[in-house]
């Protein structure tokens, strides 16, 4: 069978009584043809990776690769344009190169509420081009510096929070997460010790038993047992809770467990240190006299000034006092690792040397007046059946001063 021409064939047969087809005239290129709006599947690509899939909107962070609402798949991304891409769009830029509008240096990821700010109402005005540029470029920093932590360098955030007077404050996992980089990376599970109810404070005498109970089952639980199965390799401690209990938690942590011990700053506020190297002052020790055979106490003035007649006061006039301080005690003084560090190596050797003084068997009157980190590596360096007990106390106003909290003993639980 003969094949019938198509009418889009270009070797279609002419028949006749019909003009002969005259051949299209080639297109001519306009003096100005607009850009195009399409972004390039390359330049897509990049932007997504650059931005891990997040909103680049500072704060924001809200993840573009699911919907909110039904938690499905979903890329619910937009590409905002820095410079606007019309002539008489928001942040429009008259003297734009040809080509450069669709690049990822003008573009933003951005969830649609975001887009929606940015753009709309005094959206333009309040978000320069140059403050979403700094918001990009610090965006993709983060995701930069979070993605080069090398393998293994994961790390459990443990937060424990109790009362402290009539407060219970309970550090938040995102301010903890954006303390560990770049040395470290939260793994998934969060441990949270601490209190979650019960109407016990620290001015009633119950306080003490019950809060010491439960941190030593959760830990047990949440910590001690995962850590045997190699679950846990590595912890990250945040904790606000009463200064006998912070050295608890860290008795229980010991040396055991690879550890990093974090600060609340007071200024600037957070939980980040400084990522500027900073000066901190050297710690200082005050022994008794040779001949003075009262009873030892250990008076730890970092955070405060503690005077004599606080110390008499719980203790009697007979006391062998042995004092770390600083230059200028306050409470917002722990401002670098290394000062964390310096504590530690300067302790271990201080116990040392009351034991032989005073003897293996006779207890420690401790008085801690100490920025948190400090408190927990105070616990940290004792060693439960080599150190004598330890009588710790707390200070409370209310009650006119130091009150004895517990006692570390080798012969309790720990």
């Amino acid at each position: 069978m003969p094949r019938t021409p198509n009418h889009h064939s270009p070797d279609r047969a002419i028949r006749p009584g019909h003009p002969t087809p005259t051949a299209r005239a080639p297109r001519t290129a306009s003096l100005y043809e607009p850009p195009r709006r399409t972004i390039a599947v390359h330049v897509q690509n990049m932007l997504w990776g650059r931005a891990a899939g997040r909103c680049q909107f500072n704060n924001c962070n809200r993840v573009l690769s699911y919907s909110p609402a039904t938690r499905e798949t979903r890329n619910v991304a937009e590409k905002a344009h820095i410079y606007a891409f019309s002539t008489g769009g928001p942040r429009a830029k008259n003297d734009r190169p040809d080509g450069w509008l669709n690049k990822i240096d003008n573009l933003l990821l951005v969830c649609h509420d975001c887009h929606v700010i940015i753009d709309k109402d005094d959206g333009p005005e309040r978000y320069t081009a140059e403050r979403l540029m700094d918001m990009k470029r610090r965006h993709e920093q983060r995701i930069e510096i979070a993605t080069e932590v090398a393998p293994g360098m994961d790390s459990h955030v443990l937060t424990f929070g109790t009362y402290i007077g009539e407060n219970q404050v309970l550090p938040v996992f995102r301010d903890a997460a954006a303390a560990m980089f770049p040395e470290r990376f939260p793994a998934k599970d969060m441990i949270e010790l601490g209190t979650r109810s019960g109407s016990q404070r620290d001015h009633d005498d119950a306080f003490w038993t019950e809060q010491r109970r439960d941190l030593i089952y959760q830990f047990d639980r949440q910590v001690r047992t995962p850590t045997e199965r190699r679950d846990i390799a590595h912890l990250s401690i945040f904790a606000l809770a009463p200064q006998p209990l912070l050295i608890q938690l860290g008795v229980l942590i010991g040396d055991i467990i690879p550890s990093d011990t974090f600060q609340r700053h007071r200024e600037p506020p957070g939980w980040n240190w400084p990522t500027d190297t900073v000066d901190h002052p050297a710690f200082t020790i005050s022994e008794p006299p040779h001949d003075c055979h009262g009873v030892p106490a250990l008076v730890l003035a970092v955070s405060a000034t503690v005077t004599l007649d606080r110390i008499t006061r719980v203790v009697g006039n007979d006391v062998a006092m042995w004092t770390v301080t600083v230059p200028a005690p306050h409470n917002d003084i722990v401002k670098a690792r290394a000062m964390v560090a310096g504590f530690r190596a300067c302790m271990r050797p201080l116990l040392d040397r009351i034991k032989a003084r005073h003897g293996h068997t006779t207890p420690i009157h401790i008085f801690p007046v100490l920025p948190v980190s400090l408190a927990i590596e105070l616990g940290r360096v004792r060693m439960p059946k080599a150190d004598t007990p330890w009588h710790l106390y707390d200070e409370q106003q209310s009650r006119g001063g130091f009150v004895r909290a517990f006692t570390l003993d080798s012969n309790t639980i720990e």
